[in-house]
Protein backbone atom coordinates (compact mmCIF):
# COMPACT_ATOMS: atom_id res chain seq x y z
CA UNK A 1 0.00 0.00 0.00
CA UNK A 2 0.96 3.63 -0.67
CA UNK A 3 0.66 4.62 3.15
CA UNK A 4 2.22 1.70 4.34
CA UNK A 5 -1.22 0.64 6.29
CA UNK A 6 -3.02 -2.76 5.30
CA UNK A 7 -6.82 -1.86 4.49
CA UNK A 8 -9.00 -3.49 7.48
CA UNK A 9 -10.88 -6.27 5.74
CA UNK A 10 -14.09 -5.85 7.62
CA UNK A 11 -14.48 -1.71 6.32
CA UNK A 12 -14.62 -3.95 2.55
CA UNK A 13 -17.37 -6.40 3.89
CA UNK A 14 -20.63 -5.24 3.47
CA UNK A 15 -23.29 -5.13 7.18
CA UNK A 16 -24.29 -8.71 6.25
CA UNK A 17 -20.59 -10.06 5.85
CA UNK A 18 -19.60 -8.47 8.56
CA UNK A 19 -22.66 -10.06 10.75
CA UNK A 20 -21.82 -13.70 9.15
CA UNK A 21 -19.33 -15.82 10.97
CA UNK A 22 -20.89 -14.23 14.69
CA UNK A 23 -23.86 -16.97 15.02
CA UNK A 24 -26.73 -17.41 12.83
CA UNK A 25 -29.58 -15.74 13.92
CA UNK A 26 -31.97 -18.74 13.32
CA UNK A 27 -29.34 -20.50 16.19
CA UNK A 28 -32.25 -19.48 18.59
CA UNK A 29 -35.18 -20.14 17.21
CA UNK A 30 -35.61 -23.33 18.37
CA UNK A 31 -35.45 -22.73 21.86
CA UNK A 32 -37.97 -19.91 21.43
CA UNK A 33 -40.34 -21.91 19.74
CA UNK A 34 -40.25 -24.11 22.30
CA UNK A 35 -40.76 -21.74 24.81
CA UNK A 36 -44.11 -20.56 22.99
CA UNK A 37 -45.19 -24.20 22.42
CA UNK A 38 -45.09 -25.48 25.87
CA UNK A 39 -46.60 -22.15 27.41
CA UNK A 40 -49.15 -22.92 24.84
CA UNK A 41 -49.70 -26.30 26.05
CA UNK A 42 -49.22 -25.43 29.53
CA UNK A 43 -52.49 -22.98 29.54
CA UNK A 44 -55.25 -25.88 29.15
CA UNK A 45 -52.96 -28.58 30.94
CA UNK A 46 -52.81 -25.84 33.91
CA UNK A 47 -57.06 -24.72 33.27
CA UNK A 48 -57.52 -28.86 33.56
CA UNK A 49 -55.49 -29.34 37.12
CA UNK A 50 -57.37 -26.39 39.32
CA UNK A 51 -60.62 -27.62 37.71
CA UNK A 52 -59.08 -31.18 39.02
CA UNK A 53 -58.26 -30.02 42.40
CA UNK A 54 -60.75 -27.75 42.92
CA UNK A 55 -63.16 -31.06 42.33
CA UNK A 56 -60.65 -33.08 44.58
CA UNK A 57 -60.95 -31.08 47.47
CA UNK A 58 -61.25 -32.49 50.43
CA UNK A 59 -61.21 -36.10 48.83
CA UNK A 60 -59.00 -38.81 50.47
CA UNK A 61 -55.85 -40.34 49.49
CA UNK A 62 -58.05 -43.11 48.16
CA UNK A 63 -60.23 -41.29 46.07
CA UNK A 64 -57.09 -38.91 44.60
CA UNK A 65 -55.56 -42.40 43.65
CA UNK A 66 -58.44 -44.12 42.17
CA UNK A 67 -58.77 -40.70 40.34
CA UNK A 68 -55.83 -41.08 38.57
CA UNK A 69 -55.86 -44.40 37.80
CA UNK A 70 -57.74 -43.43 34.64
CA UNK A 71 -55.56 -43.45 31.47
CA UNK A 72 -56.56 -39.56 30.90
CA UNK A 73 -55.38 -38.16 34.70
CA UNK A 74 -52.44 -39.64 34.85
CA UNK A 75 -51.37 -38.80 31.17
CA UNK A 76 -52.93 -35.28 31.64
CA UNK A 77 -50.69 -35.08 34.74
CA UNK A 78 -47.49 -36.69 33.49
CA UNK A 79 -47.83 -33.92 30.28
CA UNK A 80 -48.41 -30.99 32.90
CA UNK A 81 -45.36 -32.08 34.97
CA UNK A 82 -43.04 -32.57 31.79
CA UNK A 83 -44.21 -29.45 30.38
CA UNK A 84 -43.90 -27.13 33.58
CA UNK A 85 -40.15 -28.40 33.73
CA UNK A 86 -39.33 -27.95 30.55
CA UNK A 87 -40.56 -24.52 30.31
CA UNK A 88 -39.09 -23.73 33.50
CA UNK A 89 -35.63 -25.05 32.44
CA UNK A 90 -35.90 -23.40 28.85
CA UNK A 91 -36.95 -19.88 30.56
CA UNK A 92 -33.88 -20.17 33.48
CA UNK A 93 -31.55 -20.93 31.03
CA UNK A 94 -32.39 -17.49 28.53
CA UNK A 95 -32.19 -15.62 32.16
CA UNK A 96 -29.01 -17.31 32.66
CA UNK A 97 -27.74 -16.45 29.21
CA UNK A 98 -28.48 -12.35 29.12
CA UNK A 99 -27.33 -11.88 32.55
CA UNK A 100 -24.14 -14.39 33.39
CA UNK A 101 -20.96 -12.85 31.60
CA UNK A 102 -18.37 -15.77 32.75
CA UNK A 103 -18.44 -18.84 30.08
CA UNK A 104 -17.68 -20.83 32.36
CA UNK A 105 -20.27 -19.80 35.21
CA UNK A 106 -22.90 -19.60 32.39
CA UNK A 107 -22.28 -22.80 31.41
CA UNK A 108 -22.05 -24.64 34.67
CA UNK A 109 -25.20 -22.70 35.48
CA UNK A 110 -27.24 -23.97 32.55
CA UNK A 111 -26.09 -27.29 33.16
CA UNK A 112 -26.98 -27.27 37.10
CA UNK A 113 -30.79 -26.18 35.64
CA UNK A 114 -31.19 -28.48 33.45
CA UNK A 115 -30.29 -31.55 35.98
CA UNK A 116 -32.65 -29.77 38.41
CA UNK A 117 -35.26 -29.41 36.17
CA UNK A 118 -35.03 -33.17 35.13
CA UNK A 119 -34.42 -34.62 38.35
CA UNK A 120 -37.26 -33.00 39.85
CA UNK A 121 -39.69 -33.60 36.88
CA UNK A 122 -38.45 -37.52 37.18
CA UNK A 123 -39.18 -37.36 40.95
CA UNK A 124 -42.82 -35.87 40.02
CA UNK A 125 -43.93 -38.02 37.41
CA UNK A 126 -42.34 -41.08 39.65
CA UNK A 127 -44.75 -40.10 42.53
CA UNK A 128 -47.70 -39.49 40.18
CA UNK A 129 -46.76 -43.17 39.16
CA UNK A 130 -46.49 -44.27 42.77
CA UNK A 131 -49.30 -42.77 43.65
CA UNK A 132 -51.32 -44.10 40.85
CA UNK A 133 -50.65 -47.38 40.77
Amino acid sequence: MPNGKVPHLDMLRSPLGRARGLGSARAGAGHWWAQRITALALVPLSLWFICAAIRLEGASRADVAYWLRAPVPIVLMISLVIATFYHLQLGLQVVIEDYLQSDALRLASILLVKAAAFVLALACIVSVLHLAI
